[in-house]
């Protein structure tokens, strides 16, 4: 991805966010040089990659596959500190990310307003392709089943709970405008317990043809 675009997408980005009333931490509009200049103790943003992150999974079509992500709280996948971690994930209508599970993580994905968000949902056979068994999930505290690869339809304000090995993608759909994500879930480590059907690149490249506008989590100095 280019810098101008991920620049562009903090951007956007920040004014959605500000539109559904969504308030990120003071530092999360901090530029390089503040970071550089920071006096105070932040080794928990830099140590859990708190913080913005943009990708389009190596596609190189953000607009089709794609995300805004900004980390807010994580703990260590080895047990140590906070239990748990939030996102808030910024998706523009019809985009969508691919079909994955995460290994231990367990998560809520909520639709904290905007549009309507779709999530596909597959459980996984024993040597991780998709199964075609019907799956059981949790609706805001309510059993939904539904198809192998079927659909729920989240609502602003509505939520789903996904356990570990469930495969999984969302999209903003089509007609109803971008959506602001909620994750609430365990701790999350993108290194080790993402689990695509198809291999992407979850960190992408970046070409650097302008200035930094935000750093991303792995960029904080």
């Amino acid at each position: 991805m280019k810098r101008s675009e991920i620049n562009k997408l903090q951007r956007e980005a920040k004014r959605f966010l500000e539109k559904n009333n969504f308030h990120l931490p003071a530092w999360a509009y901090f530029r390089m040089k503040d970071w550089k200049k920071l006096k105070g103790d932040y080794k928990e943003i830099k140590k859990y990659k708190l913080g913005w992150d943009v990708t389009d999974f190596g596609g190189g079509d953000f607009p089709r596959l794609g995300l805004v992500i900004f980390t807010l709280r994580n703990g260590d996948p080895r047990g140590k500190g906070k239990p748990y971690c939030e996102k808030a994930l910024v998706m523009v209508e019809n985009q969508m990310m691919p079909i994955h599970f995460h290994w231990r993580k367990m998560e809520d994905i909520i639709n904290r307003g905007g549009g309507n968000l779709v999530v596909e949902l597959w459980n996984s056979t024993g040597s991780d392709h998709l199964a075609k068994t019907r799956v059981t999930v949790m609706v805001d505290g309510m059993v939904k089943k539904v198809r192998a690869g079927g659909k729920v339809r989240l609502m602003p304000g509505e939520s789903v709970c996904l356990p570990a090995r469930l495969y999984h993608r969302f999209y903003a759909e089509k007609g109803t405008g971008s959506v602001l994500i909620g994750e609430v879930s365990s701790v999350n480590d993108d290194e080790k317990d993402n689990r695509f059907l198809k291999p992407v690149a979850r960190f992408p490249e970046v070409e650097e043809d302008e200035e930094i506008l935000y750093p991303l989590c792995s960029e904080i100095p």
